[in-house]
């Protein structure tokens, strides 16, 4: 079967891949169409809409412009329509000859089994009317019993730090996979597919969600999927809470209880470091009704960057303005195409941006980093006083920690690398 690209012709017949199309959410005058199994989505004028319905019934360019022309009155030539399409891996065949694929494949999202009637049911009112009544019922419980509220010293439940570390962080990584698997739920329960896998955001390890396909869904909707994993833990964090204020547990229950509402706890602050791509970051960035306000941002600060560090650059030889930009600057403003309100939240964002990356990562240098480079280099040492006589309780524990501490900075670089490669081959290049 042959996988060259065809011509587009007046008599040619184009069969796309299977496209969402909805209206725009801010613009009646435009539509959303893209590939939920790509996450490529693009906002096009609405009479597209009609184009991409009427080449799906299978008829020929020419008839299609005819139709277009006489229902919209609009001059439209299909033929170029169906070559961006292409461009963008939207068309399937021309005239039985199959396009070549989208360089990267379709990725298959997780857990394809789920589909929107088996999920549907955990959005609906009695749902919601449950949640809350738990959660009210363990804010009046922790008002009532103030004790309740969580101690940093609940986090070291038992005598052993690597002990109390690696099931700690066992148990978050429940949490964090419980958290991405509401998000994947709540995105299937409107009908898009989503992926988890890991990332890095600053000096995070992150499990995290794609649900690029979310674009195929209204805003109004959308929000479930943002806020379906704080959702979670706020019910699981209410429901030890309950459990640890009305059960007869035992004190090792009761401390592995506190610890672990404690570690849920310290999930939430996370997702409000909207200067990284955060749940509560994707909320803010649909109320700002803008497309993409962290690339944005994040090309505005190099942006302004570079126009800083003009004055410091050896000037090159006077030349044709390559960027267009009409006021000759040559690092040209990527604000300058958005809308006046998606400018706006843009340039703000871009400062809060800037502001918090720089403080997390000054912070991470001045103190976490040396934290866990002291911690690891104390338990190695417990751990070769284990193999030469030391305690060996002592040396299991430092063990554990390096365990833990140390596959998760493994499992970050691994992850930092690999996501990433395109940069490494652009500085070898270089």
């Amino acid at each position: 079967m042959s996988t060259q690209a065809a011509e587009v012709g007046a008599g040619s017949v184009v069969r796309l891949h299977p496209l969402v199309v909805r209206p725009d959410d801010d613009d009646p005058e435009a539509i959303i169409v893209g590939r939920a199994d790509l996450g490529e989505f693009v906002e096009l004028p609405a009479v597209c809409g009609a184009v991409i319905r009427l080449l799906g019934e299978g008829r020929p360019v020419a008839e299609v412009e005819a139709a277009v022309a006489a229902e919209h009155d609009v001059e439209l030539d299909v033929a170029d329509f169906v070559e961006s399409l292409a461009d963008l891996d939207f068309v399937a065949e021309i005239d039985g000859i199959p396009l070549p694929g989208p360089a990267s494949a379709p990725v298959a999202g997780h857990f394809e089994g789920i589909t929107e009637r088996h999920v549907r049911w955990v959005f609906a009112r009695p749902m919601k009317l449950l949640w809350l009544a738990v959660v009210a019922a363990a804010a009046l419980t922790v008002l009532a019993e103030p004790g309740l509220f969580p101690r940093h010293q609940d986090f070291f439940w038992s005598g052993y730090t690597g002990l109390s570390v690696l099931v700690n962080t066992a148990f978050f990584s429940v949490v964090a996979s419980v958290h991405e698997m509401m998000h994947l739920i709540a995105a299937r329960s409107l009908g898009a597919p989503a992926r988890i896998g890991f990332g890095t955001r600053l000096h995070y390890l992150v499990v995290q969600t794609d649900v690029s396909a979310i674009w195929g869904v209204p805003r109004r909707h959308r929000y479930r999927v943002y806020l379906a994993g704080m959702a979670s833990d706020v019910l699981l964090i209410a429901t030890m809470l309950l459990a640890v204020a009305y059960l007869p547990l035992p004190d090792p229950a009761e401390a592995l209880l506190r610890a672990f509402i404690l570690t849920t706890l310290l999930c939430l602050p996370l997702q409000a470091q909207i200067y990284m791509r955060t749940d509560l970051y994707f909320v803010l960035r649909d109320l700002l009704r803008c497309k993409d306000l962290f690339g944005d941002g994040l090309r505005y600060v190099r942006y302004l960057l570079a126009k800083a560090l003009t004055p410091f650059r050896k000037p090159d030889p006077p030349s044709a303005d390559p960027t267009g930009d009409p006021t000759g600057d040559p690092t040209g403003d990527p604000t300058g195409d958005l809308a006046a309100h998606e400018r706006r939240a843009v340039r703000i964002y871009a400062v809060a941006l800037a502001l918090g990356s720089s403080i997390t990562l000054t912070v991470f240098a001045f103190y976490g980093a040396p934290i866990i480079i002291s911690g690891l280099t104390h338990a190695l040492t417990a751990l070769w006083a284990g193999f030469h006589g030391g305690p060996a309780l002592a040396a299991v524990d430092a063990a554990l920690l390096i365990l833990v501490e140390g596959g998760i900075q493994v499992m970050f670089l691994v992850t930092f690398f690999r996501t990433r490669r395109h940069w490494f081959r652009r500085w070898s290049r270089t």
